[in-house]
């Protein structure tokens, strides 16, 4: 049996799409695929690190396994409003860890 969710998790495959981590992480890429404990393999991907005093630097990480542990949110990205966002204007503080 699939964990809950796994058939909105299969709309997602072969799509962009955003995963927040737990631990605040912002990791955008293309989702290949995923198992039955929603572990997720993102090809294609990078990190968008925020910062309060720098602007978003984008960390590229290639293929990528994120554990479905350490999934807070799944996303599907908009590839033409992302594509028309001027990252080096952007400065935030980064997301908190989630505490449970």
């Amino acid at each position: 049996k699939m964990a809950s969710g796994a058939l909105d998790i299969e709309s997602y495959v072969g799509r962009t799409i955003h995963v927040v981590t737990c631990d605040g992480r912002n990791i955008i890429g293309n989702l290949k695929g995923f198992d039955q404990k929603t572990n997720i393999i993102l090809d294609e991907c990078h990190e968008r690190v925020f910062s309060p005093d720098a602007p978003v630097e984008q960390v590229p990480l290639g293929l990528y396994i994120v554990r479905g542990d350490n999934i807070a949110i799944i996303g599907e990205v908009d590839e033409e409003v992302d594509a028309e966002l001027d990252l080096s204007a952007i400065m935030a503080e980064p997301l908190a860890a989630v505490v449970h």
